[in-house]
């Protein structure tokens, strides 16, 4: 039987279906990337499923944020941002963060970070980090951001988006 890419369905075609029916297979977390409004001083964020650790010295995380997106200008507002590590159980939280225009923290618990953002209940893990670079890349930014804080928050599983879905992870026993 062939190995080679000739048979593998889709002949390595390439089009953004295509595109992200394979990337899809490729599990990542999801996180909830928080600030405060300095206009307005309310809570502002937007979900996101590419989040990475960049470098250890110095401290470095990155994320991507959709050119489109209209909750990223008023969260790069702030000084600090928040990254929070979502739990397997926060689907609904990630959905609202997701969403566009309205209240997105309506209904939703919530206690400031040391850098004074949102870290929302139940979430793993926050981060507080310093924007330190933006890079256009496609209909996205690529977001690089220091590390000034950080500390585990809740227990449980993470939240997990695999070909389209949320879902968590189960260790084997």
């Amino acid at each position: 039987m062939p190995t080679g890419p000739s048979s593998h369905s889709g002949n390595g075609h390439l089009d953004s279906h295509r595109f992200r029916q394979v990337l899809g297979r490729f599990a990542t977390g999801v996180v909830a990337i928080t600030g405060v409004d300095p206009e307005d001083g309310r809570p502002c964020g937007l979900a996101a499923n590419s989040f990475t650790s960049v470098s250890l010295d110095p401290p470095l995380v990155a994320f991507c944020v959709g050119h489109t997106s209209t909750s990223w200008p008023r969260v790069r507002g702030a000084k600090v941002v928040t990254v929070n590590v979502l739990a397997e159980d926060q689907r609904a939280v990630c959905a609202q963060l997701a969403s566009k225009g309205g209240d997105k923290f309506a209904g939703l618990e919530w206690t400031g970070s040391p850098g004074g953002n949102p870290v929302l209940a139940g979430a793993l893990a926050w981060l507080d980090c310093a924007v330190e670079a933006e890079h256009p890349a496609g209909d996205h930014t690529i977001v690089v951001a220091r590390v000034l804080q950080l500390d585990t928050h809740a227990e449980g599983g993470p939240l997990v988006f695999f070909r389209g879905g949320y879902g968590g992870f189960f260790e084997p026993s």
